[in-house]
């Protein structure tokens, strides 16, 4: 068995790395670096470099280069390189080409049946669409684990029929879960397309007319000016925990997501400048947007800044190696509706903060166009295409007046201005 070899008192020379016994070895010089040394099954010596990596509460090896082709200087150069990467959110597993091209799964690690199954063509479908195109491609493979597998498996996806497709949309709106009925009819059409395009499967059996769960209603909930007064007149109050409350308010002032709140770096709050950038990999929609901030909001992620105590996330999770979940956010709130029903409340999710934003700058006369850029929302096709200025002075002046009354019967709060770390 290899084992981890370190002797930070010896160099990494050319002529000390060629006669390495097998093992792991940690680069004195460079942090993250080590030369992995095996024996191969032909009897010749494999000298591999690897970059110990963590990114987004990961933990992986990433190989480097192959010794003696890839000299000593040349892997701590690419090293520090991708340390750079990770220091800007960028994941240096996907900033350099492949190796070679991908077109299709190797067959020792395709679903056993053969490859007409439904466990195949999910599979196929998941590896070379939705990871590659989806932002949350875990949200298709749990649809497909819980309703679509379950209720499929080992089944020849040639033989599924229209009217399997319909029972099974139809359980699904019988427990009461319509959007996911939707959600679901949608993923299977997507999937038998991809299916013909791929030659799994020759027809489509999702023949739908029209949704399954019905038509949705979208949410029209906003925080009014009584509540608005009685949530920010003391935030720690009604949420319990100082670092809830103050996300909050942030999302509150900026009209932004909690994901990407979640997934945001101090190295993208800009406190001098009072500005948030948001990369285009934290976006929703792929496309990262500037954030004006206000002096009120300034002091809510100077706040946190504290409460983050030197981390490089703005909410670093439990072990410190990476983001907040965005779902403990909407469960922290969840958990403290009741608190908040005393206080006149009514029950909200962090995504209607974003609406209240949006709703509270069309009361304040701001030009739409304005007010859809501070949400970052997609424009018309036209305007999106030949408009490129970023609007930021426009953006920051709607956000300034949007923080100051009659948001808030104080400005900022009792809270803001608290200096308490617990």
């Amino acid at each position: 068995m290899l084992h981890e070899r370190q002797n930070a008192t010896k160099k990494f020379t050319a002529t000390r790395l060629a006669s390495l016994p097998p093992g792991k070895y940690k680069d004195p010089a460079q942090e993250s670096l080590y030369l992995l040394v095996r024996v191969k099954k032909d009897g010749t010596t494999y000298r591999g470099w690897y970059h110990r990596i963590k990114y987004q509460g990961g933990d992986n090896p990433l190989l480097v280069g192959h010794f003696p082709a890839t000299g000593v200087p040349e892997a701590r150069n690419i090293v520090q390189e991708q340390r750079e990467q990770l220091a800007k959110g960028i994941d240096p597993r996907r900033a350099a080409p492949r190796r070679r091209p991908v077109n299709a799964l190797p067959a020792t690690v395709a679903p056993r049946g053969g490859k007409h199954t439904i466990e195949f063509l999910a599979h196929e479908f998941m590896e070379l669409h939705v990871k590659r195109n989806h932002k949350n491609p875990s949200y298709t493979q749990r649809i497909l684990n819980v309703d679509v597998l379950s209720t499929w498996r080992g089944r020849d996806a040639r033989t599924i029929k229209s009217r399997e497709v319909i029972e099974l949309l139809d359980g699904i709106v019988a427990r009461g879960s319509r959007v996911m009925a939707n959600r679901t009819g949608t993923t299977l059409d997507q999937m038998f397309k991809f299916g013909i395009h791929r030659d799994i499967v020759e027809t489509n059996p999702v023949q739908l007319l029209y949704r399954p769960g019905g038509k949705e209603s979208p949410r029209e909930r906003c925080l009014d000016d009584d509540e608005l007064r009685a949530l920010l007149a003391n935030p720690k109050e009604a949420t319990r925990f100082e670092c809830l409350g103050r996300v909050i308010v942030i999302l509150l002032l900026t009209g932004q997501r909690r994901g990407e709140l979640a997934l945001a770096r101090w190295a993208e709050i800009d406190v001098k400048k009072r500005i948030w950038r948001i990369p285009d990999e934290n976006s929703k929609t792929g496309r990262g947007h500037t954030v004006p901030l206000s002096a009120w909001a300034v002091q809510e992620f100077e706040a946190l800044h504290r409460l983050a105590r030197h981390n490089r996330y703005v909410l670093p999770n439990e072990s410190g190696d990476g983001p907040m979940d965005p779902k403990l956010l909407t469960r922290g709130v969840a958990r403290c509706l009741p608190r908040m029903k005393k206080m006149k409340i009514a029950e909200f999710t962090l995504h209607d903060l974003r609406r209240t934003c949006r709703t509270g700058l069309a009361r304040l006369k701001i030009a739409p166009h304005i007010a859809e850029r501070v949400l970052n929302h997609a424009q018309e096709k036209i305007p999106g295409t030949y408009d490129t200025h970023d609007y930021i002075d426009e953006k920051r002046d709607a956000l300034d007046l949007w923080a100051d009354p009659p948001m808030a019967t104080q400005n900022p709060p009792p809270m803001a201005t608290s200096n308490s770390s617990t």
